[in-house]
């Protein structure tokens, strides 16, 4: 049982050394980093949209903006796309294809930014969403684990963090980057705290 422990963490490691190896990734984050910023700044709003991992990540995320993440500042506009009643209803009534895209043709206003996960950057519903979004004239930040997918090409920003086989390893890093985002912004807009 230890051995699958240390393997487990052994394969982990290995997958963060890849994507701190990838000057291509860092720069990305950086980037994702500075249009978040300017989105917050210019009075735009952040969305977010996951399927299930996925999901819990870009509610994290937006909570933590609209939240608070390390220190104490004014709440930011992010809102994740995960409001059940909304899923079921467009779910129900367009299928579960058009759940994110419906909810940003409602919301969304040139200017504002959406974080879109896919780990596969296939998944369907994601895809609907980004197409609506760039059709809006909203910034598309993608975080996906492969590289080339449909996600990654129509996106402003790709944040590609292959982390192996599976996909768990993708939302390890996932996750990471997220955290990385939001100190970003913070540090971007509320620089003192961070002195």
């Amino acid at each position: 049982m230890k051995s699958h422990v240390r393997a487990s963490l052994d394969e982990a490691r290995a997958a963060l050394e890849n994507l701190l190896a990838s000057e291509a990734t860092l720069e990305a984050i950086a980037e994702a980093g500075r249009l978040l910023s300017q989105t917050l700044q210019g009075d735009g709003r952040v969305f977010s949209c996951g399927n299930g991992g996925s999901m819990c990540d870009a509610m994290h995320f937006a909570e933590e903006l609209s939240g608070r993440y390390r220190l104490e500042r004014r709440a930011l506009a992010a809102t994740a796309i995960s409001d059940p009643s909304h899923l079921s209803c467009v779910a129900n009534d367009y299928g579960y294809e058009q759940v994110f895209a419906r909810y940003l043709e409602a919301h969304v206003r040139p200017g504002d930014c959406l974080l879109a996960i896919s780990t596969s950057g296939t998944s369907k519903n994601i895809l609907a969403a980004a197409y609506v979004a760039r059709e809006r004239g909203v910034h598309i930040l993608a975080l996906t684990g492969k590289p080339d997918t449909p996600l990654g090409r129509i996106a402003t920003v790709e944040i590609c963090t292959p982390g192996g086989r599976f996909a768990d390893r993708v939302q390890e890093l996932h996750i990471k980057v997220i955290h990385i985002l939001i100190e970003l912004v913070e540090r971007q807009l509320f620089g003192e705290t961070y002195t």
